[in-house]
């Protein structure tokens, strides 16, 4: 499932941005099991478990977007709406935070 947010912030605001929601996200779900592991400044691997199935993906960084490619089971395909719809609403605070000067 690949999936974009775009946003006006730069690179550099949006490297900030992107790594304070995925840390709230770990913290806020641990009961998923997140992991980010960022291979460079613009790009990450990420993995959780979700009813004992793990879920992996990327997310990469550009000027202005946020982007993501999750590996979605089939099994779970059926939830990849409600997904997308908490993962816009996520990063759409923190963008909403990056541009009232708030990280």
């Amino acid at each position: 499932m690949k999936h974009s947010v775009t946003h006006s912030l730069g690179r550099p605001m949006a490297r900030k941005v992107a790594r304070a929601a995925f840390e709230a996200y770990s913290e806020r779900f641990s009961d998923f099991n997140p992991v980010t592991t960022w291979k460079s400044d613009d790009a990450a691997d990420i993995r959780f478990s979700a009813k004992g199935i793990e879920l992996s993906g990327a997310v990469s960084v550009t000027d202005n977007t946020i982007e993501m490619d999750l590996n979605v089971p089939f099994l779970l395909r059926p939830l990849q709406g409600k997904a997308v719809a908490v993962i816009d609403r996520e990063i759409a605070k923190w963008i909403a935070k990056a541009e009232r000067g708030e990280l």
